[in-house]
């Protein structure tokens, strides 16, 4: 971890969404072998995790991995300054603020999409997080939440914290957050998605730059996003199927990049794990993110298969991953 990082131009035309358990640093070590410009977000801090719990391993990345984001849970603007502070010094691009996630654990602590209901404290903590940093902040939010579900309740949100606080990006998921009734994992599915709302957001409020999120699933529907908001969020494909992030950075960056194929990227990896192993990291912990690279291709069911089978166990060195790509050949 570098706490002077390059200042690279940060650009929010595609962002890999934050998502918990899979966005970790081993994880944007391997989507950064694919894409060089995408925004990348970490998983989800608390700020009682960074304040009380150990702060050097939720704040540990490589410095490969910018432009890079830290994503906040907290509703207390001392506490969320601090933590901005501390990202800031840990060598993160940018601080972001969640008012998306509908965990009922989050909720109990007012973290995440239950902070919709209380815009004014949102711009609280956004304009103390501004006032301790130099770095962007932004926020990521649902387009409603329960009985606040109407285009009249989210342009008084966004209103309210973005004039009272100076934000001027807001990552939009395009569903609203049911919390009663549904799981947090069924709220990424169940309340049907309405781009229309997001759009109707960027119309109504064109001097903010609005990032669209959720049920993105391919580069070309990407690309008509992007004829409206001004950035995208990919989440879960990019995950499942990381090997489309490979054609990012010439789409949507106008940039040039060495044309590898799959094996290629995965050898690249190769000194990372190494040296990671050396340090005490589990294969599996690291392998766990690569499933998907050969997905949809010959081989990729069995690549899988070899990994899940055997990447957990003690033995497992670089050589069970070199054995798993000979079974894509």
């Amino acid at each position: 971890m570098s706490a002077s990082p390059p200042s690279p131009e940060l650009s929010h035309r595609f962002c890999i969404a934050p998502m918990m358990e899979w966005t970790d640093r081993h994880c944007r070590y391997f989507m950064r072998l694919l894409s060089k410009k995408a925004l990348l977000y970490t998983e989800m801090v608390t700020t009682g995790a960074l304040l009380r719990g150990d702060s050097a391993r939720f704040l540990q990345h490589d410095p490969s991995e910018y432009p890079l984001a830290l994503q906040l849970g907290g509703s207390n603007p001392q506490d969320l300054a601090i933590c901005s502070k501390m990202a800031e010094a840990a060598g993160f691009n940018e601080v972001n603020l969640n008012v998306g996630c509908p965990s009922d654990r989050v909720q109990n602590n007012m973290i995440g999409a239950c902070l919709m209901a209380e815009p004014a404290l949102v711009a609280e903590c956004v304009a103390a997080m501004r006032a301790a940093v130099s770095i962007p902040v932004t926020v990521k939010c649902r387009t409603g939440i329960d009985a606040m579900d109407s285009f009249e309740a989210l342009a008084a949100f966004i209103s309210t914290v973005a004039d009272n606080s100076g934000c001027s990006t807001f990552i939009m998921h395009a569903r609203i957050a049911m919390l009663k009734g549904l799981s947090p994992k069924e709220n990424r599915d169940i309340p049907p998605l309405n781009y229309p709302r997001v759009y109707q957001i960027k119309r109504e409020f064109p001097h903010l730059e609005i990032i669209i999120n959720g049920g993105i699933q391919t580069l070309a529907s990407s690309a008509e996003h992007l004829l409206i908001v001004d950035g995208v969020m990919m989440g879960r494909e990019a995950y499942q199927n990381p090997w489309l992030l490979q054609q990012v950075d010439s789409l949507f960056f106008d940039l040039l990049t060495p044309t590898l194929n799959r094996a290629e990227v995965l050898q690249q990896l190769y000194p990372y794990i190494a040296n990671q192993m050396t340090a005490g990291v589990a294969l599996n912990h690291i392998t766990r993110h690569i499933l998907g690279l050969f997905h949809g291709q010959p081989g990729g069911k069995r690549f899988r298969r070899h990994l899940s089978e055997n990447a957990h166990k003690k033995d497992a060195n670089l050589k069970t991953l070199q054995d798993a790509l000979l079974k894509t050949i």
